[in-house]
């Protein structure tokens, strides 16, 4: 089992490197931009699947939780502190060194919190705030999970639309690179931003981050966590009845899933140099979703491969102006056809299915 999942992993970063490779020769480094911000959504799409899979909770909220990291770094890293530099928390924010100085392209003097404290700060909130909506939000059930969810969603987006500090509905734009580590000698800086000139470095730094986050969620799975969220799945009350914590596991489970989702949207949000509301809509939730279910409910590998594939086709305008209608659709059919997923999908299942 192990050796296996080793095998998947090289593969995996294999293919990586190959598929950058092959950009490079044919001329299409462009399509590493679509790829960079694939990696960034898939991110979100693997720690739903943890939570829908394996621990069956639903939840239509997650653009939220992406939304919360996103606006919450822009926000602290774009709003000018200078006015404010005398209170005693911007005093304080200074002298533990998580503020720094710039200008403006005015040439105003600029004092913003720096994006390391800004991704921290914003991924903590994220965490907390799934804490405070999971613990009475987890013990629905059903349909009534999965509106409770939709609710949270619906908050996060009119806030979001309507609050002047996170821009309304303009969002915030002109977000720094986040610099991830400083240059050492020959090697330059790693930093995550758009520019074309770290293109390749962007598409690394995501899918490393990408394969980082797949393997801590196969070592979950494979646990004594994992089985518990698989029994918890299978029948909460049989869980409970051989000894599991079914409402901390699943409070777990959900409070990771979140922090995925705010990590990835940090990130994504500095590589696009700004973000808007429409990030936090209930179609992009429900995109997540169809994802989820287009890869396997319970198939980490599958949400990946379909997550990265379907959301790269979107990025590029493939579906057009159908985009949110071709999602809604892929979610109908898994679930009529293959709600185990496409990857999953045997020709005589599908054809018994259609007879039906």
């Amino acid at each position: 089992m192990q050796f296996t999942r080793s095998r998947a992993i090289l593969c995996l970063i294999l293919l990586v490197i190959a598929v950058q490779v092959l950009t490079r020769v044919t001329g299409t480094q462009f399509y590493l931009t679509q790829l960079t911000m694939a990696a960034y959504y898939a991110l979100v799409v693997i720690g739903l699947t943890v939570l829908m899979g394996y621990a069956g909770q639903i939840s239509l909220g997650h653009a939220g939780f992406f939304a919360i990291g996103g606006y919450l770094s822009a926000a602290l890293t774009t709003h000018n502190l200078v006015p404010y530099a005398h209170s005693p928390l911007v005093h304080f924010l200074g002298r533990i060194g998580v503020l720094v100085q710039g200008r403006d392209i005015y040439g105003e003097q600029l004092l913003t919190v720096t994006p390391w404290a800004a991704c921290v700060l914003a991924v903590v909130a994220a965490a907390v705030i799934a804490l405070l909506l999971g613990i009475p939000v987890l013990k629905l059930k059903g349909h009534y999970l999965a509106m409770a969810t939709l609710g949270f969603g619906i908050i996060i987006y009119r806030i979001a639309l309507a609050t002047d500090y996170f821009g309304e509905a303009d969002g915030i734009s002109d977000v720094p690179g986040f610099t991830l580590l400083p240059g050492i000698g020959p090697v330059g800086p790693l930093v995550v931003n758009g520019d074309f000139g770290n293109r390749v470095q962007n598409y690394y730094i995501a899918w490393g981050l990408l394969i980082v986050g797949m393997v801590l969620l196969l070592n979950l799975i494979d646990s004594r966590v994992g089985r518990a969220l698989r029994s918890i799945h299978g029948s909460e009350e049989a869980a409970e009845a051989a000894g599991v914590d079914t409402a901390r596991c699943k409070l777990q489970v959900f409070v990771l899933s979140a922090v995925y989702a705010a990590l990835a949207g940090v990130l994504l949000t500095h590589y696009n140099g700004g973000l808007g509301p429409s990030e936090a809509s209930v179609m992009k939730s429900v995109r997540y979703v169809a994802l989820v279910a287009v890869g396997g409910m319970a198939n980490l590998w599958g949400a990946l491969v379909m997550g990265v594939s379907l959301t790269f086709l979107s990025l590029r305008g493939v579906f057009g102006s159908y985009d949110d209608a071709v999602f809604g659709a892929i979610l109908i059919l898994v679930m009529l056809f293959a709600p185990d997923g496409i990857l999953g999908v045997r020709p005589g299942t599908l054809l018994a299915r259609l007879k039906r």
